[in-house]
């Protein structure tokens, strides 16, 4: 069974200096009309605009050390500071004022920094083995980009996506990533080629239903599915799990936000391995 993996502060902080590698030339961009602008601004609010360019717009400097640690394949880097910054060779550096700044940051607190990458080549990634995370249909990038960052933390081996899930390079949810999203394997799926395989598939329910508890399941060699905020696992991928598990909860909580499920989940499946 193979996926394809297809990628992958409320104040303003103060910009830290990088080790100098080598002087940067910065150009200096001074209208919101410019074609660099205009580039930007489109990765910023359109899912369609990313895909049709192989390209995503990242915020904030701790992204960019992120992403120079991992060899991303980073293109433009914005800045509102004067920096020198330890950058591959081929990397264009851009001088804009804050005006700019904050029209083409898609986040209400831009940080002072904004730079493109090229999405990564398409891969195959073997689900037979470890344990994988499907995401079914989240609508909020923040818990995408923090299911992604804890994947990385608790040694997940791929992070699955259906194609009606919020996107893991909006900037929202590279933001909550914390840098994870260079790293961690990423993948969109086919329902349909989870149907034809021989993974062990684990849902994920409510305290309420007669589930198994997590604290009695094994993890390991599974993909494990959580579903959408408010209406949980769909119908159609609960019919084709093995199993369904369950996070023993107090009788006064109802509920937990899925970003915490899949957390306290990961953590159980790493503690079997």
């Amino acid at each position: 069974m193979k996926a394809t993996k297809v990628a992958f502060g409320d104040n303003k902080p103060k910009c830290r200096k990088f080790t100098v590698l080598r002087e940067v030339s910065v150009k200096n961009i001074t209208s919101r009309r410019n074609v660099k602008c205009l580039h930007v601004k489109n990765l910023g609010k359109s899912k369609e605009y990313r895909y049709q360019h192989g390209e995503f717009l990242c915020d904030g400097v701790k992204l960019l050390e992120e992403a120079i640690k991992s060899e991303a394949d980073i293109i433009d880097v914005f800045t509102t500071s004067q920096l020198k910054i330890n950058l591959p060779q081929q990397i264009s550096v851009y001088s804009i004022d804050e005006s700019i700044m904050d029209s083409l940051s898609p986040l209400k607190n831009p940080q002072g920094i904004l730079f493109t990458c090229k999405m990564p080549d398409v891969i195959s990634d073997d689900l037979s083995s470890g344990t994988h995370i499907l995401l079914d249909n989240l609508q909020d990038p923040g818990n995408v980009g923090a299911i992604i960052r804890s994947a990385d933390a608790f040694g997940i081996d791929s992070v699955l996506l259906t194609h009606d899930c919020a996107d893991p390079y909006n900037p929202k949810a590279l933001r909550a990533s914390m840098g994870a999203i260079f790293k961690q394997k990423v993948s969109f799926i086919n329902i349909e080629e989870l149907k034809s395989s021989k993974v062990r598939i684990i849902g994920t329910g409510s305290k309420n239903g007669k589930y198994n508890s997590i604290c009695d399941m094994n993890l390991t060699n599974t993909v494990i599915v959580l579903g959408n905020e408010g209406q949980g696992v769909s119908d159609r991928l609960k019919a084709m799990c093995d199993e369904i598990l369950t996070i023993p909860l107090s009788q006064n909580c109802e509920s937990l936000n899925v970003s915490i499920a899949a957390s306290i989940i990961m953590w159980e499946a790493r503690k079997g391995r």
